[in-house]
């Protein structure tokens, strides 16, 4: 393990970064595999009267209300093959995410550069996605893609585990003791 100086304030807030897109990407992959699953056996009727049914409140109180008229226009225009290819989108990106996390969390360095080129991957997929239909949510989440593999990178460099890492953070954010 690289040896840091403890007052270095910039390299500890890199490491809560880190740490945070680490939980963040942890998150987002679940999310993207409990969202794949049910994609790969919804019709696009059953999903069309889902949104229906879930944003009808919503759009009786304030039929201007922007998400909930993104989701209805959405799920108007689905087919489904596209639902299954979306499904198969999410599953395998969220599976992605969810291995890289997990042998990050169990302390893989090894698996690091697999993990920077696995995000890099999905991080140009992404891109093209957003050249060719651009969304904020897209363009949020590559750049934060883009500073993960950042931080991945600089970790690996400095040959620091996930939990190396954790605990440096927590040793800086855990206030000093009181002197007597």
């Amino acid at each position: 393990m690289a040896s840091r100086r403890h007052g270095d304030y910039w390299q500890h807030v890199l490491d809560l970064v880190f740490l945070i897109g680490v939980t963040f990407k942890a998150i987002d992959g679940l999310g993207e595999i409990l969202i794949g699953i049910p994609l790969l056996f919804i019709t696009p009727a059953g999903v069309t009267n889902a949104v229906h049914h879930l944003t009808a409140r919503e759009l009786a109180e304030d039929p201007h209300d922007l998400i909930a008229n993104l989701l209805v226009h959405g799920v108007n225009h689905l087919a489904g093959s596209d639902l299954r290819l979306l499904g198969i989108y999410f599953l395998v990106h969220g599976i992605v995410k969810a291995a890289i996390v997990i042998a990050i969390i169990i302390g893989a360095i090894r698996v690091y550069p697999w993990a920077i080129g696995a995000l890099t991957a999905l991080t140009i997929f992404q891109i093209v996605e957003l050249a060719l239909h651009p969304t904020i949510s897209v363009a949020l989440l590559t750049v934060l893609d883009i500073i993960i593999i950042a931080l991945t990178w600089r970790e690996w460099r400095e040959h620091r585990s996930l939990r190396d890492t954790a605990r440096e953070t927590w040793r800086w954010l855990r206030p000093a003791p009181a002197r007597s």
